[in-house]
């Protein structure tokens, strides 16, 4: 998981320009520029890479050189890494012009004709207006630091090694070159909170579902998807299964802080909280939601309550046994689910779950993680653990994965775990099997046209190719036959 922390790298002069800054350049007056400034749209840019999330991508952890790459983002493909942006003119982007990045953010075209894997979100930020591209051009070559340092290539397995093939991929997702266009018949804080949800913070890359052709389907814009082991969930303005049961102060404090009563940040989410939302100020929150209310409803079938108005059900265990439950030294072997909370979970989340008072350990009862249908979310914190930063504190649940610290579980043991969460303290209509957990710890559900690099799928395609050839070549044969027999 990325922690890079973007609060050392504000100045403060820096952050008071962000207050009076604007998301939409030709929209808003322009920001105030502080006094280190070299250029007046160097501050601009410096928010703008914030606000795009640069750091969360092309910085490898917190122990990583800022903007040199190195990140490994997972895909249905294979891992493709990050590469280094800074100005070094060997390894960087330092050789780049306006024109050749201009390219490279709105056609996802590097400088040598190679198209760019869409792990970066050029899709979303094509529509960035011509003067955010300038500053954020401007931020990247004038205020990052070079680093010489290359960034591992990436190497994705036969046909996907193909970048010529991304031309049709574009073609079907028709991306748009054309810059953002204010819409005048809505409020500044409305294109504001659109301009950044759906071109900077490009929210959709996440919340909106995909095709077998990881095209994103915008008939279900924001309505919620898997991403790997994750689950970005329904973000429209639908009142049970989207956002709109929300307050706007729900939606603010989450959005900054990663932290509700009903909500906590994890996996994906996380990270955008932590290098970038947190960061950008109040008045770009609230332009989010504002937009975010406006997004059309989208329910989604079987949702039958908003996230957080599950759970609070009967325990059906002695409680008195909790605390020999929770003596137990060693899980090996256990596949009790109470047992397994109680020695797992119970002295965070409490034994009726309802976590500490104070919120440091949130309650599972109440909670959107496991009021959710999907229990992506819920296995995959089991597995890979939450680890998030805001305000310089650090928010950490140990992983119980594979590469536990603390104590590995396994795929049956992690189901009886969330069975019995989801049962006790949350949504019981949702339910979890042990091949549901391995799928969740091998990356999530495979995505169909990821099979194509799997050698016996493709020795299947080519053998019915074959066969069909051979039917088509043996069937005009005949038909030729015949015509010369009349």
């Amino acid at each position: 998981m990325i922690s890079f922390s973007f609060r050392s790298f504000i100045p403060s002069a820096f952050c008071c320009a962000l207050l009076a800054s604007s998301a939409i350049a030709h929209a808003q007056p322009a920001a105030p520029v502080p006094e280190e400034a070299k250029h007046p749209s160097i501050s601009r840019g410096h928010y703008l890479a914030i606000a795009a999330d640069c750091a969360a991508c092309h910085t490898n952890g917190r122990d990583g050189q800022f903007l040199a790459g190195g990140y490994a983002i997972s895909s249905p493909m294979g891992n493709i890494y990050s590469t280094n942006i800074t100005p070094s003119k060997k390894y960087g982007i330092g050789n780049y012009t306006l024109e050749q990045f201009t390219t490279l953010m709105r056609h996802g075209v590097r400088p040598d004709g190679a198209n760019v894997y869409p792990a970066m979100p050029y899709d979303a930020y094509s529509q960035l207006t011509d003067a955010d591209i300038k500053s954020l051009y401007s931020y990247i070559m004038t205020e990052v630091p070079a680093v010489d340092a290359p960034a591992p290539k990436t190497q994705l397995p036969f046909p996907f090694n193909i970048r010529a093939s991304l031309s049709l991929w574009k073609l079907v997702a028709s991306i748009s070159d054309k810059p953002y266009v204010f819409n005048h018949s809505r409020s500044d804080d409305w294109n504001r909170g659109r301009y950044l949800v759906d071109q900077l913070a490009h929210c959709g890359e996440c919340h909106t579902p995909r095709n077998m052709m990881l095209v994103p389907k915008q008939s279900q814009y924001l309505a919620g998807a898997d991403i790997g082991p994750w689950r970005a969930p329904n973000i429209t303005s639908d009142p049970i299964s989207g956002i709109g049961g929300w307050s706007d102060e729900d939606l603010f404090a989450y959005l900054k802080t990663g932290k509700t009563a009903h909500a906590r940040a994890a996996g994906p989410m996380a990270e955008a909280v932590e290098h970038s939302l947190q960061h950008l100020p109040d008045r770009d929150i609230t332009s989010i939601i504002t937009y975010l209310r406006s997004v059309p409803p989208i329910h989604e079938a079987g949702v039958t309550a908003a996230n957080f108005n599950h759970g609070g059900h009967p325990s059906g265990y002695n409680i008195a046994s909790a605390d020999a439950r929770r003596a137990t030294s060693t899980l090996d072997g256990i596949t009790d689910g109470a047992t397994l909370y109680e020695s797992a979970c119970a002295s965070c989340h409490q034994t009726n779950g309802r976590g500490t008072p104070d919120g440091q350990y949130p309650s599972l009862v109440g909670n959107t993680t496991t009021g959710q249908l999907n229990p992506n979310d819920l296995v995959a914190s089991i597995l890979f653990g939450v680890d998030r930063t805001v305000d310089g504190q650090e928010v950490l649940m140990p992983a119980f994965g594979d590469n536990s610290l603390v104590q590995p579980l396994t795929d049956t043991q992690v189901a009886d775990i969330a069975d019995y969460v989801l049962s006790h303290f949350g949504n019981t209509q949702a339910t979890v099997s042990p091949e549901f957990v391995r799928q969740i710890r091998t990356g999530g559900k495979p995505v169909l046209v990821a099979q194509l690099a799997n050698p016996k799928v493709m020795l299947s395609l080519a053998a019915a190719a074959l066969i069909g050839l051979i039917i088509v070549v043996f069937g005009l044969r005949a038909f030729l036959r015949n015509r010369r027999s009349v």
